[in-house]
């Protein structure tokens, strides 16, 4: 079967998957390596914070991009969703961003934001992430828990 990627629709297609590809042998490999308490929040968990990382480290798998890794691959848990240059590229062009920012502890956004942003996709200023970002589309509930938990990391 051949498959065309002469549609921008088609490249970003074929970029994402790629990445999630991509991104998923990497968490494969480094999951063996991670520790328990390599993203414990500075404060006690509550339900919100419990709730918060589970979506952040098993749904949304965000330090696949958003935590540096070292020589074996593994994370560095020092520098936990601290921001990282993407180990990935799409293979055709297309808008792109080569760094994850820094995501612990919040650091550009307000709670209020924060929440906003994983509920419609759009930051503060109304724009919207670059690929290879998703836009969420979280409830309510579970974009404030995504708020707290990321809150309660060390920036």
């Amino acid at each position: 079967m051949k498959i065309s990627l002469r549609s921008a629709s088609a490249q970003y297609l074929f970029a994402f998957l790629l990445g999630v590809t991509i991104a998923a042998t990497f968490a494969s490999a480094s999951r063996a390596s991670t520790t328990s308490g390599a993203s414990t929040p500075t404060s006690p968990p509550d339900a919100l914070v419990t709730r918060g990382r589970y979506l952040v480290e098993k749904v949304g798998m965000c330090a696949d991009c958003h935590s540096p890794r070292n020589e074996k691959g593994g994370f560095i848990h020092e520098r936990w969703l601290s921001g990282s240059p993407l180990g990935f590229a799409p293979t055709v062009p297309m808008p792109w961003i080569p760094f994850a920012p820094p995501i612990a502890g919040l650091p550009t956004m307000t709670d209020a934001q924060a929440i906003s942003f994983l509920q419609d996709g759009k930051r503060p200023d109304g724009s919207t992430p670059l690929p290879p970002m998703p836009a969420f589309r979280f409830n309510a509930e579970d974009a404030r828990a995504v708020t707290a938990y990321l809150k309660s990391l060390k920036s």
